[in-house]
């Protein structure tokens, strides 16, 4: 098996463990993980092509929706509706 599927597999378990944590315990663990998905994203695709980077970047999209779009919100610089 490929590294990059198991470092993947393992950074889904991560998040999902990190999701039951409480709220104010989510922060620093999440921006973390926030930043090596990209990595992840980019190591799957090298390793399995773009189909497959495709489907990991909708997966993460996916999971980090309301951080992202806070994100992108602060970005620009725009008030964050909820």
């Amino acid at each position: 098996m490929e590294l990059s599927v198991v470092f993947a597999a393992l950074w889904v378990i991560s998040a999902t463990i990190v999701a039951l944590l409480p709220m104010r315990m989510q922060f620093p663990p999440g921006v973390v993980l926030l930043i090596c998905a990209p990595v992840l994203v980019i190591w799957l695709g090298r390793d399995f092509g773009l189909i497959i980077a495709t489907l990991a970047i909708a997966a993460f999209v996916s999971m980090f929706r309301k951080p992202l779009r806070f994100y992108w919100c602060k970005w620009i610089a725009r008030e964050v509706a909820e």
